[in-house]
């Protein structure tokens, strides 16, 4: 599965609230883009994929909830308006960091993406992906097992799953010290970037990505030439820091989909 281009002009954007630092607030927003790619498998229609959405949504007088659950339900309005393809057929491609303080005292936090992932889950064919830095699955190990057995959910770190005839992995976390949550040793994150990619992935979901050849492409130099010297080519979908253009292509023909802070749709070329 190769992506094809990304239109440039998003279809819509959903307006929400981030930390601005200094205990201020600001208005910001995630748009809605839509690609295409040569094909997808079996009776999957389109693939969503997101990143760090890292925001509340607007008030309107209940509880404000994280964006990513207010994201769920603007896609399903899309669909219903025939903007995209229906949600029942509409696979789901998490790359972390869901989560922000419900304060917005400072940006981020650490918390529980649990209600992010049922919002998606419960609305699309399923949702797959990996945990951010900012992500947690309630209080422990034993929350994590439980919610990685709820269906349509497929929380990945280091595995491959085949989903609708689509082979999907990923890697969740960043490189760092592990002491620290959703993080590993440097080499320990290519290694099993490296064992992913040997299962076969077509698609690769990372937090943390590589880098790219332009300076303002920010990421992980070692994964890309971990991903590259692999001589494989499976989509690269990741987050964790913000590229201008969503879509660059790197040596030998490997994609890289950045989504952090924005929405990319893929449907197949009609």
């Amino acid at each position: 599965m190769r992506v094809l281009d990304v239109d440039p002009l998003p279809i819509a954007s959903l307006p929400a609230l981030n930390a601005a630092g200094r205990g201020a607030v600001e208005a910001v927003s995630f748009p809605i883009h839509v690609g295409r790619v040569d094909r997808l498998p079996g009776p999957l229609q389109a693939l969503v994929a997101a990143a760090d959405l890292q925001a509340l949504e607007l008030p309107d007088g209940g509880p404000q909830r994280l964006i990513g659950e207010a994201l769920a339900e603007r896609l399903v309005a899309l669909a219903d308006q025939g903007l995209l393809p229906d949600p029942a057929l509409t696979g789901v491609l998490l790359a972390g960091d869901l989560y922000t303080v419900p304060d917005l005292a400072r940006r981020g936090g650490l918390g529980d993406v649990r209600s992010v992932w049922e919002a998606f889950a419960d609305r699309f064919r399923w949702a797959a992906g990996v945990l951010g830095n900012h992500d947690l699955i309630g209080s422990g190990p034993r929350d994590q097992a439980r919610f990685q057995r709820r269906p349509g959910v497929h929380l990945l770190d280091g595995q491959v799953r085949a989903l609708d005839g689509l082979r999907v992995g990923g890697v969740g976390g960043i490189a760092g010290d592990p002491r620290k949550p959703n993080r590993r040793w440097h080499d320990e994150l290519c290694a099993t970037v490296e064992a992913v990619l040997v299962e076969g992935a077509e698609v690769l979901v990372l937090h943390e990505g590589p880098d790219g050849p332009r300076p303002e492409q920010r990421g992980n130099p070692d994964l890309r030439a971990a991903l590259v010297g692999s001589g494989l080519r499976p989509l690269v979908v990741c987050g964790h820091s913000w590229w201008p253009t969503p879509l660059v292509e790197l040596e030998g023909g490997l994609q890289v989909l950045k989504v952090d802070a924005r929405v990319v749709v893929l449907r197949p070329l009609e």
